[in-house]
């Protein structure tokens, strides 16, 4: 979890309710610690954080609100992904001229990602509000009981995201600066990330510019036959190259051996 807390823009999978409370807590103190003004966001009310929200919202005034989860997002139907980004760009805007040091966040966001076609147009917008948190006074949790949604799905969520307390995900992929590269790929692109690899690719979307789909892949430890071949039928099908700014030595060949063509690689101290 300490990772996951750390990072501007984190996922949390849960089992148990009180867990992702207590995590929750400590997340939204060290908001108010900084300055921040802070939205817990749920369903069916606060929950467990009932109580501490209302002792926060004393200590702290304009400072602390519990958000249902309706009011912010379009629960049970597909999100607008620029229109949801928008409601976030306002309000952080918003903390800032209200005199605080910005925004902080906690949503559960379960009931958002029930079914496949809404899993599928919130991780679109995952690549799209990772991209706005990036650079905005916002640091923001999205939670997701791991016993409602299965390993799966999670999987899907999570590397999406900076950072994740979810095992099993090795790598992240993420949309990239507007005028930057495509996408960020980090980590390591091995057996396990098979399946997962092309899914996050469909959510991400990134776009060729030029011809090229450029992915900034400085932080990126590994990457086998699979994904290189994953990467090559995603440029292909967008009628462009995949270029991997990346430091690994042994990528172009690796390529050229299994027939990736489509990807070209740019090397990177």
């Amino acid at each position: 979890m300490t990772a996951a807390v750390a990072a501007k823009h984190s996922c949390w999978s849960y089992e148990d309710q009180r867990q992702f409370e207590a995590s929750a807590r400590t997340f939204l103190a060290e908001g108010l610690a900084a300055g921040e003004r802070i939205w817990y966001a749920r369903a069916d009310g606060p929950g467990g954080l009932g109580g501490w929200l209302d002792e926060a919202a004393l200590a702290h005034p304009g400072a602390v609100r519990f958000v249902p989860l309706e009011e912010t997002y379009q629960v049970g139907q597909p999100l607008d992904p620029p229109a949801q980004v928008g409601t976030f760009t306002v309000a952080s805007a918003t903390a800032v001229v209200d005199g605080f040091a910005g925004l902080r966040v906690v949503a559960d966001c379960t009931p958002l990602v029930a079914t496949p076609d809404l899993l599928s147009v919130f991780a679109a917008y995952e690549a799209l509000v990772d991209r706005f948190i990036a650079t905005a006074p916002v640091h923001a949790v999205c939670g997701f009981d791991r016993g409602v949604l299965g390993d799966r799905a999670i999987a899907e969520l999570a590397c999406l995201h900076p950072a994740s307390n979810a095992g099993g995900v090795s790598f992240t992929l993420r949309a990239g600066p507007p005028d930057g590269p495509a996408a960020i790929l980090s980590g390591e692109l091995d057996v396990a990330a098979e399946e997962l690899f092309p899914a996050a690719l469909a959510h991400v979307r990134p776009e060729p510019t030029g011809g090229t789909i450029v992915f900034d892949a400085a932080g990126l430890r590994f990457i086998d036959h699979r994904a290189l071949l994953h990467l090559h039928r995603y440029a292909e099908r967008a009628g462009a190259d995949a270029v991997l700014r990346t430091s690994l030595g042994t990528v172009t060949e690796l390529a050229a051996i299994v027939g990736a063509g489509r990807v070209r690689v740019e090397r990177v101290q």
